[in-house]
């Protein structure tokens, strides 16, 4: 019995999918804002996106994360709006739909896919 076990735990099992965080932090009175992608953790991926926002802005907040997907942030005049998806080209539409909610002309400003 034991040697039976032996031989199915080395047996491969499935394979378990591998999981990519990627996270987008903005600044609301900079305007600047920072991106990581194929981070292990959501806390990792948000640090990270902070931190690279910081470089150019001073109160930088994750206002995005995703897991095995994309992400988007698109800015107006008036504010910022950000979305996440499967596909890049997803959530960079629902990013401007958020931001054209209280703001005009919004634009994609930062995109980012982590792998999959």
């Amino acid at each position: 019995m034991r040697a039976l076990l032996l031989i199915l735990a080395l047996l491969p099992g499935p394979a378990l999918a591998q999981e990519y965080f990627g996270a987008i932090a903005y600044s609301r009175s900079d305007r600047a804002h920072g991106w990581a992608k194929d981070y292990p953790s959501r806390n990792e991926a948000e640090k990270a996106a902070v931190a690279n926002c910081q470089k150019h802005g001073k109160d930088c907040l994750a206002v995005l994360w995703f897991k095995n997907a994309c992400g988007a942030l698109a800015t107006g005049p008036k504010g910022g709006g950000w979305a996440w998806a499967k596909t890049q080209t997803l959530a960079d539409n629902a990013a401007i739909n958020a931001c054209a909610k209280h703001s005009n002309a919004c634009v994609v400003t930062q995109r980012v896919c982590t792998t999959r």
